[in-house]
């Protein structure tokens, strides 16, 4: 056992110094400079929805207020409500002073689709049709964009020669499970893709965060998206790889003027968000998720169990050990704590987080052998060529 301690403090420091630096938190939207962008482009916000009821009269209104130097015009996709978002979507672009809003549906998707890049292909075609639009911004009906946020996207991608910039929107942390799951969700993603690598040119990671996507519109002809990537359950990864492949430049960081208005009350909430599609991300592969099953025990749960292990047996070697691989994993964790307002106490709890997402992990490839698959509005999507 001393020597699997060993072997996990090992681990943590080669992801401390090894990993692009992804427990920082100052990866924040680039500045273009005073002057940077002499004419603003037309750019066109396309909303996929369904089933937005509850969120939509935050998020939306605050696309409408948006003031933006250029032209600038919203599409909300209704995707099959049945709650009434396209009507309260209406409503709020009756509004004096609003961006012009337009709602429209696509129809059921073909076989070979998923919901939303259907509604987003639906959504980019008639924005190309009305406007002719030089950027997309692709934001979810549960993403909210404080004042200022559309133009500093546009300044960010115009001013530093971006073809796709991407926020990870803030999100919700109200509620107890919320504290306790949602910034080691961020946590985890950067750990897995760290952002100066994702920002690095010439770089092979690639990721994104779909809530918030500004992409040039010729960037998204040559990766030919959103086609390329219809099957895609995990559409902002997808997206990103498709983008960089074709040549574009990409960029993600975390946010500061965009935030996930979407509550999530309680663990089972926040366990079928996780699940949906933790199995995609390992392609369903089960080789792929016995190294993760072993690496997340490796890494986060040997440390605890070492350190309290050795102390109640007196194996003061491997106590010291995992409190050491203890001790690196919570630090790293402080700054996302930070950057959410939680208090630094949380920061030991990250074994037990880690444990919760191993078994939604687990559950959620259960699930997919079961032939459930990734679930989401009323939506199974069982295997990567399933119908949408």
């Amino acid at each position: 056992m001393t020597g699997v301690a060993g072997v996990s403090l090992v681990a943590w420091l080669w992801l401390l110094a090894g990993q692009g630096g992804f427990w920082r938190t100052d990866v924040r939207l680039p500045r273009g400079g005073a002057g940077s962008v002499r004419e603003w482009p037309d750019v066109a916000v396309v909303v996929p929805a369904r089933d937005e009821a509850e969120v939509i009269g935050r998020s939306l209104a605050s696309l409408l207020a948006q003031e933006y130097p250029g032209r600038a015009e919203v599409f909300l996709v209704d995707d099959g409500s049945t709650d009434g978002t396209g009507d309260l979507a209406r409503e709020l672009g009756e509004r004096p002073g609003a961006l012009p809003l337009t709602v429209t549906s696509p129809g059921e998707p073909p076989r070979g689709w998923t919901g939303k890049l259907w509604a987003v292909r639906h959504g980019m075609a008639l924005a190309r049709e009305r406007t002719g639009a030089e950027f997309f911004l692709l934001t979810d009906a549960d993403i909210a964009h404080r004042e200022g946020s559309l133009r500093a996207l546009v300044e960010a991608a115009v001013g530093n020669d971006l073809d796709m910039v991407s926020q990870m929107a803030r999100l919700r942390v109200e509620t107890g499970w919320e504290r306790l799951i949602v910034p080691a969700f961020v946590y985890f993603f950067a750990q897995l893709y760290p952002f100066r690598w994702i920002n690095r040119p010439g770089g092979r990671t690639a990721a994104a965060a779909g809530g918030c996507v500004l992409l040039r519109a010729s960037a998204a002809k040559a990766a030919d998206v959103p086609d390329a990537i219809r099957q895609s359950v995990i559409d902002d990864v997808a997206l990103a790889r498709a983008v960089k492949r074709s040549g574009g430049r990409i960029w993600l960081g975390l946010a500061e003027r965009v935030d996930s208005v979407r509550p999530y009350p309680d663990l089972a909430e926040l366990w079928r968000m996780v699940a949906r599609s933790a199995y995609a991300q390992l392609r369903h592969n089960p080789l792929v998720l016995a190294g993760t099953v072993l690496g997340l025990a490796l890494i986060y749960l040997v440390p605890p169990v070492a350190a309290v292990g050795g102390a109640v047996a007196g194996a003061w070697p491997l106590c010291v050990l995992g409190a050491a691989a203890w001790a690196v994993m919570a630090g790293t964790y402080l700054p996302m704590l930070r950057y959410y307002g939680q208090p630094w106490a949380l920061a030991p709890l990250l074994p037990y987080t880690a444990a919760l997402y191993l078994l939604m992990t687990v559950d959620s490839a259960v699930e997919h052998y079961r032939g459930r698959g990734a679930a989401w509005k009323g939506r199974t999507y069982a295997k990567p060529d399933a119908t949408a």
